[in-house]
C-alpha cells in the first residue's frame, strides 16, 4: 500500500472562493495533494515539511465537529506569507475517518511512520485529542526512545489507570503510558490548570518522573517551557489550552489558559527544536468558530512553527566540541560532578546525565535541556531536579 491509499486529495470547494496566491503565500508556495499524489520520496522532489488533516473526531469528548478542522486551518494557512527562506512543504490533504475508529488510528500511524522515517515533518491537524495516540504509535518501529510533549489544560488520564480505559480524548494518556511495547522515555504536560487535574495524578506524574508545568508557574516567563519543549520527538498542542476568549473554537474550552502569542511562541520553540520530528494540532471545531478567529491563530501557529524550523541552530549536542563550552560544578553532598554544556551559537543549555549506576571517568551519559537557571541552582549547591529526574528514568 502507498501513502495515497490513506489520504484523499484536498477539495478546492472546502478553501472557499477562488483565489491567485501571491508567489510568497504558503497558497503558492505549497506543494498540494489535487489531482495526482505528490512524488515526495524522490530526493529532488522531497519535502521537509508534510501538513496533513485527519477527519476523525468519534472520540473527541464533547466535541464534535472537530473532523472538519483541517480544511478551515488549510484556507487560513494558505493566505500567509512566508518568511525569508524558501520553504519546501506539502499538503497531502486529509485522512478519512475509517470504518472504525482503530483504523483511523491505524491509518494515522502508517501514515506519520513513512514520513518521519525519510525525515519529512509532519504537521498534523486533527481530530480529537485522541489521535495523539496514534501519533505516539508512528514511533513504535522506529527504534527509539520517544520524549512526548502534551500542552493542554488538563492531563488527559482516567485514575482507574487501566488498560481496560476506553480510549478517547480524555483518556489516550493511559494508553500511551501503558502502550506495549513501552517506548517512552518521558512525558511532559506543560500549561496545566491545577484545579482541572487530580491530585492523584499529579501524583503519579511525580511518581513516573514524568515533567508537568503548571500554567501560573510560567506565566510571564514562558522561556522556563522551552527545554521541555526542545527535549520532545513528538509534540501535540490540545487547543483547549488557550483562553476561550482567544479561540473559542472548540466546545471544551475554557476561561483560562494560555494567550494566543504564548501559544504562538510555544509552536515555535517546537519548531526550533532539532529532535522535534512531529507535531499535532487536536480539537479545533469550526462549529464554534464562526468568526474564524481560532483557525485564524492555529495557522499562525503553524506558521510560527515553520518559522522555528527554518531557524533551526542544528546544534544538538555535541558535535563539533568547539562550538560548545563546558562547565562542571561539584554537590558538597554528593559524589557527582554535575556537567553542563552551553551551545555558542544558540545559548542554550544542556545537562549530562549518568546513567544509572555510572561513575567511571568514561561514563555513558544523557543529554537533557535544560535551562541556564539549573546551571545557577548547581553552581549554589542543590541538585536540580531535572538532573534527578532524568537520572532516575536512565536506569
Amino acid at each position: 500500500m502507498t501513502l495515497a491509499d490513506f489520504l484523499s486529495p484536498i477539495s478546492r470547494a472546502e478553501l472557499g472562493p477562488e483565489v491567485n496566491y501571491y508567489n510568497s503565500q504558503f497558497g503558492h508556495s505549497i506543494v498540494k495533494y489535487e489531482d495526482s499524489f505528490p512524488e515526495i520520496f524522490e530526493e529532488e522532489h522531497k519535502p521537509h515539511l508534510a501538513f496533513i488533516g485527519i477527519e476523525e473526531d468519534r472520540a473527541a469528548v464533547n466535541n464534535k465537529g472537530a473532523a472538519k478542522g483541517a480544511d478551515k486551518v488549510r484556507r487560513y494557512l494558505y493566505e500567509l506569507y512566508q518568511g525569508d527562506y524558501p520553504v519546501k512543504m506539502v499538503d497531502l490533504g486529509n485522512i478519512k475517518a475509517g470504518a472504525t475508529i482503530k483504523d483511523t488510528y491505524i491509518a494515522v500511524k502508517l501514515v506519520m511512520e513513512e514520513l518521519i522515517k525519510h525525515d519529512i515533518l509532519p504537521i498534523v491537524i486533527g481530530g480529537g485529542h485522541d489521535l495523539t495516540y496514534a501519533q505516539y504509535m508512528a514511533y513504535e518501529n522506529l527504534e527509539q526512545r520517544v520524549d512526548v510533549a502534551i500542552i493542554d489544560a488538563k492531563f488527559d488520564l482516567d485514575q482507574d489507570y487501566s488498560e481496560q480505559t476506553t480510549l478517547n480524548s480524555n483518556t489516550f494518556l493511559n494508553h500511551i503510558i501503558l502502550h506495549q511495547p513501552d517506548y517512552l522515555f518521558n512525558l511532559s504536560n506543560i500549561a496545566y490548570q491545577t484545579y482541572l487535574v487530580s491530585k492523584e495524578s499529579i501524583n503519579m506524574y511525580d511518581k513516573l518522573f514524568f515533567n508537568a508545568l503548571r500554567l501560573g508557574a510560567f506565566a510571564g516567563k514562558l522561556d522556563q517551557a522551552e527545554p521541555i519543549i526542545r527535549s520532545a520527538d513528538l509534540v501535540s498542542f490540545d487547543i483547549g489550552a488557550i483562553r476561550a476568549s482567544e479561540a473559542c473554537g472548540n466546545a471544551n474550552a475554557g476561561p483560562n489558559g494560555l494567550y494566543g502569542d504564548e501559544a504562538c511562541q510555544l509552536a515555535r520553540y517546537a519548531g526550533m527544536s532539532d529532535k522535534c520530528s512531529s507535531v499535532g494540532f487536536y480539537e479545533y471545531n469550526p462549529t464554534f468558530d464562526p468568526m474564524g478567529q481560532t483557525g485564524m491563530l492555529i495557522a499562525q501557529m503553524i506558521w510560527c512553527f515553520i518559522d522555528g524550523y527554518y531557524g533551526r541552530k542544528k546544534d544538538a549536542p555535541m558535535y563539533p566540541k568547539s562550538n560548545y563550552m563546558i562547565y562542571r560544578t561539584t554537590l558538597e553532598a554528593e559524589d557527582y560532578e554535575l556537567v553542563f554544556v552551553k551551545s555558542k551559537k544558540s545559548d542554550r543549555w544542556w545537562m549530562q546525565v549518568p546513567y544509572f549506576g555510572s561513575k567511571s571517568v568514561n561514563e555513558r551519559f544523557y543529554l537533557v535541556p535544560c535551562r541556564y537557571e539549573d546551571y545557577q541552582l548547581a553552581v549554589s549547591g542543590e541538585m536540580p531536579d531535572l538532573w534527578w529526574k532524568t537520572h532516575q528514568k536512565l536506569q
